[in-house]
This record gives structure tokens, C-alpha cells and sequence, in this order.
């Protein structure tokens, strides 16, 4: 048997660098480099295999978290076809990591995770950074990553690669079943020798079926279907992962059955589709949540029914709703008592369009539909221009930077008060043109994500929406951005603190506490005196960011224009007003309010808690 003598890091570098994927006779690497930070915990080993392999390319992020991000908006934007590896250290550099990896599981995102760990010969122990725990030695700080991995394991010699990495594989290629994949690599292995055999580098290609739907579940989910009055899909990010958006577009037009989409899912249909109904949940349009809540069937396609979709449970209000759930994966397609339809969104489609050829929904409600789609479209133009005092308003922002870009462009955003505005307000034009991070909201992915995105398809502009509370958690990657010549154009909006969770507070009767970029105030003891003079400008010059401050939504658009035209990452910073939001449309969230208070306002929204939680259903 031949064999190549390699250390362990080296045999991993090479066998990343010959896996490839293979969808719709499409092929390509699976691995696009890797990205991270080296310490003690790995510059010896996977770094020095980086450094021997510069077809591998590697990628200095400035914080280990911001590694994983970057990885998981590439995949997201590779339609999960490919990502990178991200690296680091043992000890904090890993544990920075671990908020990444539950973003990448939660969003069912392919990501894969070397973090360093301690010596598996335990002679030197403790070693810097080693967690020590009473009970064991075989514990690491990398064992918190179990619970945010699809697959987790720890490589304590050399030979054990040759039945980890084929499993790695396996997952991360899953469209059901992926997500975070941990390999932790104790140092001194890494640097260990083998002789690995040669067919353990040999170029493999992962097949991505394409699932049929089963031909009886598929007959009873026809008859559903034929039995409905007031059908509604419910377009999540599976309909965007398995290119499913064209077939998509047909059913819709060909049935009349109407569609809203979840954060995910925003963008398999064009704002302007006649049955599109946009957004769907709690930060839905009117146009979707009244449909929704009178729907006699739901159609739900790649989406995996979080509390934002389902408005807490409380969206689907016909008594005798009944669901089908499109999905490829079994865990999701069983939820609220659905007719499972476990199967490849666009396959599936295709085959509920064939069969249903010449059905179609009644011309009323063919019609109620279309009149809201274009109703809705008349309340984003109305937020869109508000008003015209200052400081603007957050749906001004939106609007200003929605008209100005193109039609492939990619807005990203992932936390604050931001993701529910662009959900309703965004009008998409193309499948990738919309790039959110709903499923953890994950303060700091933004700028990150934003330069994932921008190394997936460097021919789209990146418009990276961000709140200052992002900003000032995570802005470090404005400088790999920079390093690597990746252009973003970065909004940031500055409106002086947390101001989705400060409207929250005071929709909970705590009237935003703490929730404000403000001085102590020696008189109420409270976080409620003067601004904090918080220079983002200065702070993203700092960066090497081109910088371009506006004041109101004239000055905005021209900044646009200069950002253009720049090659250079720019962040534009603009002061917006947060007393100026737009209203929620036909919808509610569970934010369960205190039992007992000594305050009238909280007391007052206990009241209204308790209202509206009666609606809350089970689907059995």
C-alpha cells in the first residue's frame, strides 16, 4: 500500500483541498481556504501546513467569532455548496468560536471548525489556557462546542483522521443534516507523523441529490391542496438553498396561491411577483399575516417554523388549518402535525406542478391576494418618504439605499431593530439580492457576513445595513475587508443605543431601560443622562474604511454614489431618529411580562399579555 508521511495538520490541508461537490452535473471545490487566527494552540501545526499549501488559501480575520461568520455568509451564499475552514488557537481563540458555530447550526449553515486543544499527551499539563476539571482529564474548553456542532470530535492520534474526515464529509455535504462541524486538534498531534494512505488524497466528489417526493404522500398532499379554499405558502430558505425559486414563481402564478416568506426565505419571490405577499410573522406585512391568519392550508417549503414565522403560534387562526411541509429534512417537516412531504423543494415543486396542472385557486381569492400585494407595495413607498425632519427616520434609511441599488445587489443585516424593517420593507429583485441572519440574530455577524458574502461573489456590490450596537461589538473586520481588498458599503446607523430591544422594553412597560448609549445620572443613579459622544467616523477611519458622514437623506443618496464609485470599503454613518419606527402589521410576539409590579405601565402590559396569549395554538 503507498502512503504519504505527513504530520496530521498537513494531512488535513490536503485532504480539504481535494474535496468537491457535484449538484445538477455542477462541480466544484467544497473548500474554499481557510480563515482565522493562529496561538501557541496551532501555529506549529495547521499553521505550518497553510504555509506549506498556498493553494490553500488562508485568510487573517481580526477576531476567531468573526472567522465563522465570515464562513457561514459565504455558504449561505454558495447555497451551502461550499465554505471554509476556520481555524484557531486553543483556549479564548476557540471559545470566541462558539457563538459562531450555534449561528452556523441554528441556520442549518455548513461550517467547519479546527480549533487547537491541549496536549493529548498530558505529561506538560496543565498547559496555558487549559481548562482543568476535578472529575476528568479528558475535558477541554473545545467540549463546549457539542452542543452547537452536527458532528464533534477530538483527534488524539495521527491515524483516527482516517475515519473522522470521511464523517466530517458526510455532514457538511448533508443538506438535512449540516451545519457547525467541530475537529478539535490537540497541538502536539498536530505536528505528529503518519503514514497516510494515498488514497486518503485522492480527488472525491460529494453528490448533492435531489430527493422525490414519496408518490403517496405526495397524492394525499394533491388532495389537500384540492380540497382548500384559502391555501398559503410559506417560503423559507430551504426554496433559496435548493434553487428553487423559478419553480416557485410558476406554481404561483400558474395556481394563484398567494406566498410569504420568512427572513430566510425573502427573495424567492421579486417584490413585484403579483403573489407575493412579502414578509410573514411577526415582522410581516399586513398583506401576509391576514392571510395567514384566515388560511385553511398552510404550504410550508424550506422553512423550519421559528416563533418570528409563526408569530409565537399565533398566526394560523382558522380552526381547522391543516399543513403540508415541504422539506428535506425530516426534523422539520413533521412539525405542527403536517402531512411530511420530505423532499428537495425545487423536486418537490415540480411535481406538485405537473400533478395540479389546471388547478387553481378561486378568482376572488385570486384576486385578494394580487389587490394586497399591490396595497402593501403603496405602504413601503408612503415609509419610505415619512416625513422630512431630522434626524430621519430608520424606513428612510431602508428606502434611499433600497432605490439606489441595483437589482443584484446584496443588502445583509443580522440583529437589532433593522432585520424587521428590511423583512418588510426591502423590496427584492433577485434570489440572492437579501441576505439575512435571522435564526440566532447575531449581533456583530454583519460586517463580517458582509465580507463572506463579497469573497462568495465579488461582481455584486454588498450593502451592509448595521445598527451602532453591531457596530461597536464587532467592527474589526472592516480592516480584513481592507487587507483583502474586498469592497463593502457599510450604513451604519447611529440611534444612540440598543433601540430594538429599547422598543421592546417599553412595549413591556420597562420604558427602554438600560438599553441607551448614555452617562450615568448621579440623580436617578439610572444610565439616563447625557449621549455618549461616540465618534463611529473617527472609529472606522481608524480601520483604513473610506468614511462619508450624512445628515439627511439628500446627503445619504449622494454618499451612495460616492461609495460607488470607490474601490475601498466605505462606511457611511447617519444619525437616525428611534422614536420614528414602523408599525407592526396584524401580528404578535410571546415576550411573557412580569406577574407582579409595582409599575403601572408593566402592570398595563401584563394585561395585554395575557390577551393575546390566548391565541396561541397547538397544531395536533
Amino acid at each position: 500500500m503507498k502512503t504519504k508521511r505527513l504530520t496530521m495538520a498537513q494531512a488535513v490541508i490536503q485532504f480539504l483541498m481535494r474535496q468537491h461537490v457535484e449538484r445538477d452535473r455542477r462541480r466544484q471545490p467544497f473548500f474554499a481556504g481557510a480563515i482565522g487566527i493562529f496561538g501557541h494552540g496551532n501555529i506549529a501545526g495547521i499553521g505550518q501546513a497553510l504555509q506549506q499549501y498556498p493553494q490553500f488559501r488562508y485568510f487573517q480575520s481580526k477576531n476567531e467569532q468573526a472567522s465563522v461568520h465570515i464562513a457561514s455568509a459565504f455558504a449561505k451564499m454558495k447555497n451551502r455548496l461550499s465554505t471554509f475552514a476556520c481555524v484557531s488557537s486553543i483556549g479564548p481563540g476557540a471559545t470566541n468560536m462558539v457563538t459562531g458555530a450555534a449561528t452556523a447550526t441554528i441556520n442549518r449553515i455548513p461550517v467547519l471548525l479546527l480549533p487547537g486543544d491541549i496536549f493529548a499527551r498530558r505529561n506538560v499539563g496543565p498547559v496555558l489556557q487549559q481548562l482543568e476539571h476535578p472529575c476528568s482529564q479528558d475535558f477541554s474548553v473545545n467540549d463546549c462546542f457539542k452542543p452547537v456542532s452536527k458532528y464533534w470530535d477530538r483527534i488524539n492520534r495521527p491515524d483516527q483522521l482516517m475515519n473522522a474526515l470521511p464523517e466530517m464529509m458526510r455532514v457538511l455535504t448533508s443538506q438535512a443534516e449540516t451545519g457547525a462541524v467541530t475537529l478539535a486538534l490537540p497541538q502536539d498531534v498536530q505536528t505528529e507523523i503518519f503514514d497516510y494512505p494515498v488514497e486518503l488524497f485522492e480527488d472525491r466528489v460529494w453528490y448533492i441529490p435531489r430527493p422525490e417526493p414519496d408518490t403517496t404522500l405526495l397524492k394525499r398532499a394533491i388532495e389537500l391542496i384540492r380540497g382548500c379554499k384559502r391555501p398559503i405558502i410559506v417560503a423559507g430558505g430551504g426554496v433559496l438553498y435548493s434553487e428553487a425559486h423559478d419553480a416557485l414563481a410558476e406554481f404561483a402564478a400558474r395556481t394563484g396561491v398567494p406566498v410569504g416568506e420568512t427572513q430566510a426565505g425573502k427573495g424567492s419571490l421579486p417584490y413585484n411577483h403579483p403573489q407575493n405577499l412579502g414578509a410573514i410573522g411577526v415582522t410581516g406585512t399586513f398583506a401576509a399575516n391576514v392571510v395567514a391568519r384566515e388560511a385553511d392550508l398552510v404550504i410550508g417549503i424550506g422553512t423550519r417554523y421559528s416563533d418570528f414565522t409563526t408569530a409565537s403560534k399565533t398566526a394560523f387562526q382558522h380552526p381547522k388549518v391543516r399543513f403540508i411541509n415541504i422539506n428535506i429534512a425530516e426534523f422539520d417537516a413533521f412539525k405542527h402535525s403536517a402531512l411530511p412531504v420530505v423532499a428537495d423543494a425545487r423536486a418537490a415543486l415540480q411535481a406538485l406542478g405537473k400533478a395540479l396542472r389546471g388547478w387553481q385557486v378561486s378568482g376572488a381569492y385570486r384576486s385578494r391576494g394580487e389587490k394586497l400585494n399591490r396595497a402593501w407595495d403603496k405602504e413601503v413607498d408612503r415609509l419610505y418618504h415619512t416625513s422630512t425632519d431630522l434626524p430621519v427616520s430608520q424606513a428612510e434609511v431602508i428606502g434611499a439605499v433600497n432605490d439606489f441599488a441595483n437589482p443584484q445587489d446584496v443588502v445583509l443585516c443580522a440583529a437589532g431593530s433593522l432585520p424587521g424593517d428590511l423583512h418588510r420593507l426591502w423590496r427584492t429583485r433577485d434570489p440572492k439580492g437579501y441576505h439575512m441572519e435571522y435564526g440566532y440574530s447575531c449581533m456583530g455577524y454583519e460586517i463580517a457576513g458582509g465580507l463572506g458574502v463579497k469573497m462568495a461573489d465579488p461582481k455584486r456590490e454588498v450593502y451592509v445595513m448595521i445598527g451602532d450596537g453591531s457596530w461597536l461589538m464587532m467592527s474589526s473586520e472592516v480592516a480584513t475587508a481592507v487587507q483583502e481588498g474586498f469592497k463593502l458599503t457599510i450604513v451604519l446607523l447611529d440611534n444612540h443605543g440598543f433601540q430594538s430591544i429599547g422598543g421592546l422594553s417599553k412595549a413591556v412597560g420597562s420604558g427602554g431601560f438600560g438599553t441607551r448609549y448614555r452617562f450615568r445620572n448621579s440623580r436617578s443613579g439610572h444610565l439616563d443622562g447625557a449621549k455618549l459622544p461616540l465618534d463611529f467616523a473617527a472609529s472606522a477611519r481608524g480601520f483604513g474604511a473610506h468614511v462619508i458622514p450624512a445628515r439627511d437623506i439628500l446627503e445619504l443618496k449622494a454618499a451612495l454614489a460616492e461609495a460607488r464609485q470607490q474601490t475601498n470599503t466605505t462606511v457611511i454613518v447617519i444619525e437616525t431618529n428611534p422614536e420614528k419606527r414602523a408599525p407592526g402589521y396584524e401580528s404578535w410576539w410571546d415576550v411573557p411580562i412580569a406577574e407582579v409590579s409595582n409599575s403601572a405601565p408593566v402592570k398595563n402590559a401584563r394585561k395585554n399579555f395575557e390577551k393575546a396569549v390566548k391565541k396561541e395554538r397547538f397544531f395536533l
